[in-house]
């Protein structure tokens, strides 16, 4: 029974003038079983034909079938399941993959058909065991002599089951010794029942054959049969089935481990892939960091001021030269406004400057008169003592809280100033409270301020029931806007005119807010652009290493890898390369943020997890992205050319 049939066989190769009919012609049938031999001189055609036979090419024209199968019929993949199934191939130069042990280079073209690992590895043993290469399991193609690589090829060549052995001059480059025993290997699997195609231009080892076919110019010049022996195979592998889902799976974890390998092994070529990528990352991170510490820093200057507070100033706006001559606000304009539903409380401001003396020191300070919730309002924490009560605003008492700026220039030597007097403005005060250090950098941090109760401010020290400013604070459910227009419209009902303006906190909150967004989208987008030159790097590199990985994937083609298992293989291995090039960049920012914050007191970056993760995400993308390209290009190479390729 045939089991190749080549009819009318013709193969150019070039164009035009310059194109090259290397077979004519050519019709051959090879029995199921027989041992072949063909031989001719350098470029009569012979490695052509065997090419064509082996699926790693394909005809001009004319037809060729496999057990009645018309081979020409079939896609890319197809043929690699028939070279994966059917074909076993042993190379002049063994193409062997040098990162490869023995072991895993035999093992090798059972990934592409579906065995598991455990049943691969133990049939790659058994195979190189008999092959008397049981001592050399995980030693790698370099620590090989030339005859041990190629018993390694015809393992692997057996591994599927190899039901037709082409081999490619298989003692070409071995030493007589070695290649003796290479054709004695060969005989006895013609004798297992393999179908043996032998290309060579050496006529003692055609001899052994049991056909001799000469080729000659692209043609057939010869056929002769020296003995009519046929063997029947014994060494069968049972088909692999699996469900779709299993399939995928298994197809996914075998790509992963190879792109792993292939990562662990080029681990220079590896790091400097990534390292566009773990430069970009750490870029994104640690400027969002910054800027989100800017944000905070700025937040909490701002807090610091009150939070959803409102200020109503005498005047029209800052700069009015005016205002400071505008006494229309009243205590009783507070007390209105405190009574309304949208505001949790409101308290008058009374200003004044002048000097403060205790004990030796004499000094000029700010007084500010306030209700007692200003402290509240204001976000003023108290660190020793009390602030005053209803009762002591109402009563107009002399008492005083002062800050930490007051307590170091005149308590230096008393950390607990609670009971003493001070005098401003020959008026004396009783201090019953400090407040804690004022951490923003507004225009009160450096100066030295006291806070008395407004009416005592007004009556005692000014003498004058004007009052210079209200600070209300709005209920927390209510919109900040819509409370500023409120006290407005009431305002401007009780004075008959607007000659007041507003300063809302949470206004100047919410911009600087939606600045500082911006500031950091725009440095977060010149960020993202080394992303983008890191991942195009990535590409590039990958191009290289497929042009210098070529070889690696014409073997892997030949011994039945489809095209979608060299591009998830390459595809896996880019998108590897960025996510741990993203992990790398986002441990390379903490450090940076670690020696940052080490030594930086009043500032220090906080990282997003947000950022971090999309970070990571956009490093996964690139890998796709820039990865497709190379991983596509690596999928569509042929694989004769590709086998070619040094």
């Amino acid at each position: 029974m045939n089991i190749i049939e080549l009819k009318k066989i013709n193969k150019y190769f070039g164009a035009g003038s310059n194109q090259v009919h290397v077979l004519k012609n050519v019709d051959l049938s090879i029995e199921k079983g027989d041992f072949v031999a063909i031989i001719g001189q350098s470029g009569s055609g012979k490695s052509t034909m065997m090419n064509i036979i082996g699926c790693l090419d394909v005809p001009t024209s004319g037809s060729y079938k496999i057990n009645g199968v018309e081979v020409g019929k079939m896609n890319k993949d197809q043929l690699a399941e028939l070279r994966c199934k059917t074909f076993g191939f042993i190379f002049q130069r063994y193409n062997l993959l040098t990162s490869l042990k023995a072991s895993e280079n035999a093992a090798l073209p059972a990934v592409y058909l579906g065995l598991n690992t455990e049943e691969r590895n133990q049939r790659a043993v058994e195979l190189l065991k008999q092959l008397e290469l049981g001592n050399k399991l995980d030693n790698k193609p370099n620590e090989l002599s030339g005859g041990q690589q190629q018993r390694v090829s015809i393992a692997r060549a057996l591994m599927n089951g190899g039901e037709i052995i082409l081999a490619d001059e298989p003692t070409g480059a071995l030493d007589s010794k070695s290649g003796e025993m290479v054709m004695e290997i060969i005989k006895r699997l013609h004798h297992q029942g393999h179908t043996i195609i032998l290309v060579t231009h050496d006529a003692k080892i055609a001899a052994q054959a049991s056909r001799i076919i000469e080729i000659k110019d692209g043609e057939i010049v010869s056929d002769t049969r020296k003995s009519n022996e046929f063997y029947e195979v014994t060494d069968t592998l049972k088909p692999v089935k699996r469900s779709k889902i299993d399939a995928l799976k298994y197809s996914f974890l075998e790509s992963f481990g190879m792109s792993v390998h292939a990562i662990v092994s080029n681990k220079m070529r590896s790091l400097l892939t990534m390292l566009g990528i773990i430069i970009g990352i750490a870029s994104v991170v640690s400027v969002v960091a910054l800027g989100n510490a800017s944000q905070a820093k700025i937040m909490e200057q701002i807090n610091s001021m009150g939070t959803n507070t409102i200020d109503i100033m005498p005047g029209k706006s800052f700069g009015d030269m005016r205002s400071g001559k505008v006494k229309t606000l009243k205590v009783s304009d507070s007390d209105y406004l405190a009574k309304q539903g949208f505001i949790d409380n409101s308290t008058p401001s009374v200003s004044a400057s002048g000097t403060l003396v205790f004990g030796n020191y004499s000094l000029t300070a700010q007084l500010k008169g306030v209700g007692e919730e200003f402290f509240e309002v204001k976000g003023r924490k108290i660190a020793q003592g009390r602030i005053f009560t209803k009762q002591e605003v109402q009563t107009a008492s002399s008492v005083v809280v002062i800050d930490d700026n007051t307590l170091k220039e005149i308590f230096a030597d008393n950390p607990n100033p609670i009971g003493e007097i001070i005098i401003f403005n020959k008026k004396p005060l009783k201090v019953i409270g400090v407040t804690e250090k004022n951490s923003s950098q507004g225009p009160d941090s450096d100066s030295m301020n006291i806070w008395v109760p407004y009416t005592t401010a007004m009556y005692k020290i000014n003498g004058s029931t004007d009052i210079n400013s209200i600070t209300v604070k709005v209920a927390d459910n209510v919109n900040s806007q819509v409370a500023e227009e409120s006290i407005e419209n009431i305002l401007t009902a009780l004075h008959g005119t607007k000659d007041f303006f507003m300063i809302n906190s949470d206004s100047i909150k919410q911009t600087v807010e939606s600045a500082t967004n911006t500031m950091k989208l725009l440095i977060a987008s010149i960020a993202v652009i080394s992303l983008i030159v890191g991942g195009i790097g990535v590409m590039n590199i990958m191009l290289v290493s497929v042009t210098e990985r070529t070889k690696e994937i014409g073997i892997r083609m030949a011994i039945g890898a489809q095209q979608a298992d060299i591009l998830q293989q390459f595809l896996i291995e880019a998108i590897l390369i960025c996510l741990v090039g993203g992990f790398m960049g986002v441990f390379l920012s903490m450090i940076i943020g670690f020696c940052f914050n080490t030594f930086s007191e009043d500032f220090g970056m906080i990282f997003s997890t947000a950022s971090i993760v999309l970070a990571l995400v956009c490093s996964t993308a690139i890998g796709i992205i820039f990865g497709y390209m190379p991983a596509k290009n690596a999928s569509n190479l042929n694989p004769i050319d590709a086998l070619a390729s040094e």
